[in-house]
């Protein structure tokens, strides 16, 4: 077909199910946004984490946090659309995996680092794959994530030499999963060139 001048169509993206989370995060994540029905490790970065939420509510989507007490949830406009479990008793795991099942995001935080063996993780892990959420593990780390992402401050906007107020902040974020990237997102108001402080 080649010769007749044809060509076949290639695609542009994979076929997976992702979540998304809006223009900031597409470029970084490996699909352009969340992998459902699996689980994504991000670093103990409450300003992401809530960046997050609010990108998926804001599309109208569903969200709960299970085990994050102190999480302030300032930044996400659409609380309605949020469930908090800040309490889940003495098992997160069993909390979040009925979540899992009918929500669009679920974070799931734990106090301490926690390695699930495979076979604590497995009816977490079952649940995941049955329902359609993309779960979020901060703290707790399960075998063989789909994706990795870590969240770390690169600067604040609108603070000058001793003047000003804190308008908006850059954190730089990498994602690790088939490949790996890392970009520079804003949260807060835009930045003016004039109003950036870099944090060394």
């Amino acid at each position: 077909m080649a010769d007749m001048g044809a060509h076949a169509p290639q695609r542009v993206l994979p076929d997976v199910d992702v979540l998304g989370v809006g223009d900031q995060f597409h470029r970084v994540l490996p699909d352009g946004g969340l992998p459902r029905r699996a689980v994504t490790h991000v670093s103990d970065t409450p300003a992401l984490v809530v960046e997050i939420i609010d990108r998926v509510t804001a599309e109208g989507g569903f969200a709960a946090v299970v085990g994050w007490p102190e999480l302030s949830y300032a930044g996400v406009a659409a609380l309605e659309r949020v469930i908090a479990v800040p309490e889940p008793g003495i098992d997160p795991l069993a909390v979040a995996g009925v979540l899992v099942e009918g929500l669009d995001v679920v974070v799931l935080h734990t106090p301490q680092p926690v390695n699930l063996s495979p076979v604590r993780a497995r009816p977490l892990l079952a649940r995941v794959r049955k329902g359609k959420a993309a779960l979020l593990t901060v703290n707790a780390r399960v075998p063989s994530p789909a994706l990795s992402i870590t969240g770390s401050v690169a600067g604040f906007h609108g603070i000058g030499r001793g003047a000003g107020r804190i308008v908006g902040m850059d954190m730089r974020v990498e994602a690790a999963g088939r490949r790996t990237a890392s970009t520079v997102i804003t949260l807060g108001r835009a930045p003016r060139p004039a109003g950036v402080r870099a944090v060394r």
